[in-house]
């Protein structure tokens, strides 16, 4: 059973840029191999992409006719920003750019136990304490099973690496 449900702020852009990209990546796929037989290389991401290609031009069509319900004083853009981008988003994502960056510098062990700190905290838990203590015991368990048990080289950090004891690099 499908139930109907008004158009959300932003849900046809989306939709949109679905559409944009699932031809984007038929095109793509198409250029491995350009389609010279069945069982060519290129085939099987074709299908895929041709698969996401008609879907989300259906969904695009059911979206485009689906009404638009805006709610009283708020504009399309103020309700899209304040439904599509809340500001714990977009907090979220700066504080991953800034983890991205920080592996650079500080390494792996000490920005991944700030970014897992920090983003507990960001996404509401109040109890700082606790959070250090799960992040570090999360990190412990990232670095056993990939240091030890697949033999993965993490990144020790231009300013920290050169300090850290023997066992953690």
């Amino acid at each position: 059973m499908h139930t109907s449900h008004p158009r959300l702020p932003g849900e046809l852009s989306f939709m949109v840029l679905i559409v944009a990209f699932s031809a984007f990546m038929l095109w793509a796929s198409y250029q491995i191999s350009k389609f010279e037989s069945i069982s060519s290389a290129g085939v099987f991401p074709m299908v895929c992409a041709l698969t996401m290609l008609v879907t989300g031009a259906t969904s695009l069509w059911k979206t485009a006719r689906t009404p638009l319900v805006l709610e009283a004083d708020e504009t399309l853009g103020q309700q899209m920003v304040r439904k599509v981008l809340p500001l714990q988003l977009v907090l979220f994502t700066i504080l991953i750019v800034i983890y991205m960056m920080a592996l650079e510098y500080l390494g792996f062990l000490l920005s991944s136990y700030l970014f897992l700190a920090a983003s507990m905290r960001l996404l509401g838990s109040q109890k700082m304490g606790l959070n250090l203590l799960v992040s570090l015991g999360v990190l412990a368990a990232i670095f056993i099973v990939f240091q030890t048990a697949f033999s993965v080289v993490l990144p020790e950090g231009r300013w920290i690496g050169p300090y850290l004891p023997e066992f953690l690099k």
